[in-house]
């Protein structure tokens, strides 16, 4: 069912598409749509998406809107004047069948629609956990606006909390449940937290902070079981050695698959995601994909990987309204990453596929940046507190201005001077 229209934006220039359908409206759907029109494309525009409501900010979900500090109608990225105003189709349905011949999808209910070009921002799926009592009621993952308002509506009666997972949304939501009263464990088969995405710096500052708020943090370990009463309500989680800890709450922070199933079923390659091009084309030319669900050749390493960004997704739209607007251009922005967590906020400007060498700015524990180094190449920098270090990080990470791990050692450096001295302006303003 549609329920937001426009008057048909008129004929399309030539060498556009006539019509262009996205099947998604998370931030890359919604952005695709948004960024075709401001690049005065006028053909029929139709975003599809699983959820009935309007596209939606995801970042406050484990964030603000955990804590009480925003509501549903403040997350929306547009009015829904502005899809009326803009004519763009909003379609509430789930696409079951995609086929690339025809250029036709169709909604569960019946609908069809053609296209003339094709966009998969289809996302990503929550893992959940493959153990006995995985289905007991009080067991949450958080992705979508309904999981954080179930998650959000029950941290006010929970006592006892459980986070399996130790990543950005299991951190976040971690923070969020002590703030509003409860007694948390965060439970991590690994040796730290954000073993994955940070230093082991970085890592043990969150494992400080966590601990310092009051939570218990415990690494190492795996969940066995789920247990619960006579209500199927959890009430422990059992950890591989036989420990349970009491839980009325428990979050899966374990991680996303992205969401393949329409691109495999239909043809298009798949590796680690849907795989594109540096122009986010599939193996189909009527059929880009972007955001999440995306595995793309990362410009500066050249290896394919799939990132969980607005800023990726923010930036794929834009390469794939440019190109079907006439121009093409490949994808090659800078990654970029945040979390905010009690009263820190972490900012990773580049990203670390390996790094043999750190150098650590600032003697703040809780306020420092470590530049990773590969082969004497600065690769990314992650920045605890200090935006202004973020800030030039990606400056000089974005414009290739060289640095090495000798340099960024020395007495007196920083990344602002480091930046000024190579542009021959002065350093960095504070933002």
């Amino acid at each position: 069912m549609a329920f937001a229209t426009g008057a048909p934006a008129g004929r399309p220039e030539p060498g556009h598409p006539a019509s262009v359908v996205i099947i998604g409206a998370g931030q890359g759907g919604y952005q695709t749509a948004a960024s075709l029109r401001d690049h005065g494309y006028r053909g029929r525009l139709v975003l599809i998406d699983a959820e009935d409501g309007l596209p939606y900010e995801r970042p406050p979900l484990s964030k603000a809107y955990l804590r009480g500090e925003t509501d549903e109608g403040r997350l929306w990225l547009r009015p829904v004047s502005y899809y009326a105003r803009q004519s763009i189709e909003l379609v509430a349905g789930s696409v079951t069948a995609l086929d690339p011949a025809a250029r036709t999808v169709r909604l569960a209910d019946g609908p069809v629609f053609g296209y003339d070009h094709l966009v998969l921002a289809t996302g990503a799926a929550p893992r959940t956990l493959a153990v006995p009592g995985a289905a007991l009621r009080g067991v949450h993952t958080l992705r979508t606006a309904r999981d954080a308002a179930a998650l959000r509506s029950s941290l006010g009666a929970a006592r006892h909390a459980v986070v399996v997972g130790a990543g950005f949304i299991g951190l976040e939501f971690a923070a969020a449940a002590r703030r509003a009263g409860c007694e948390v464990t965060v439970v991590e088969a690994l040796d730290r937290p954000l073993a994955r995405v940070v230093s082991a710096r970085t890592a043990g500052h969150f494992t400080r902070l966590h601990r310092r708020e009051g939570s218990r943090l415990l690494f190492g370990q795996g969940v066995a079981a789920l247990h619960g009463d006579e209500r199927d309500r959890v009430t422990a989680v059992e950890l591989a050695d036989g420990t349970r800890l009491p839980a009325d709450l428990v979050l899966a922070g374990i991680g996303v698959v992205p969401r393949t199933g329409l691109a495999a079923a239909a043809g298009l390659r798949v590796s680690g995601g849907i795989a594109v091009d540096s122009h986010l084309l599939t193996s189909d030319p009527h059929i880009s994909a972007v955001g999440d669900c995306a595995a793309f050749p990362q410009v500066r390493s050249g290896n394919r990987l799939r990132l969980e960004s607005v800023q990726n997704a923010v930036g794929h739209a834009e390469t794939v309204a440019a190109r079907l607007t006439g121009t093409a251009r490949g994808y090659s922005e800078l990654p970029w990453f945040w979390s905010d967590q009690f009263a820190t906020t972490v900012q990773i400007a580049g990203l670390d596929e390996g790094h043999d060498t750190e150098v650590v700015l600032g003697d703040d524990p809780d306020a420092f940046s470590v530049l990773l180094f590969r082969a004497g190449e600065l690769q990314a920098v992650e920045s605890v507190n200090r935006p202004t270090d973020h800030l030039a990080a990606r400056r000089l990470l974005d414009r290739g201005v060289v640095l090495n791990p000798v340099d960024a050692a020395a007495p007196g450096f920083t990344l602002r001077g480091h930046l000024a001295s190579h542009r021959g302006g002065p350093a960095v303003p504070v933002g």
